[in-house]
């Protein structure tokens, strides 16, 4: 196992999602490698925590990788939010995703949870991914 294949599921991650034409549809030029400073657009999507464990086998080294995709909104209810997600989870499910290094074997939704954030006045959804990795 190797951590070394993470920079190229990231890159492929934010470039995928970038291109989708739902989902920037939905977030016209807000998807994000990393949390934005200065002015937040109203509702915006940004990559998140990863962690990564051994998944080698006989034929290859390789690695689960679980990481995060966050729809952050300061828009009334979550309707909107979820529309983004979904979004997300229909681009990201089963993608065939090509990487700087190594191959990707199999990307699918683990998880989710949404919530009211900064004392209620925002919405925040944290989607979380499993993708296995082989580096060969």
């Amino acid at each position: 196992m190797s951590y070394a294949i993470s920079a190229a599921l990231q890159s492929a991650v934010f470039q995928h999602l970038s291109l989708d034409p739902v989902l920037t549809s939905l977030v016209p030029g807000a998807i994000f490698d990393a949390e934005p400073s200065g002015t937040l657009p109203s509702t915006y999507v940004s990559l998140g925590p990863e962690s990564a464990r051994a998944q080698s086998d006989a034929t290859a080294g390789g690695a689960i990788h679980e990481f995060q995709v966050s729809v952050i909104t300061d828009a009334a209810g979550f309707q909107g939010a979820k529309t983004v997600a979904a979004a997300i989870s229909d681009a990201l499910i089963d993608a065939d995703l090509v990487l700087g290094r190594g191959d990707l074997v199999s990307l699918r939704f683990y998880k989710a949870r949404a919530a009211r954030v900064d004392t209620g006045t925002a919405r925040r959804i944290d989607l979380t991914f499993r993708a296995r990795v082989d580096d060969n």
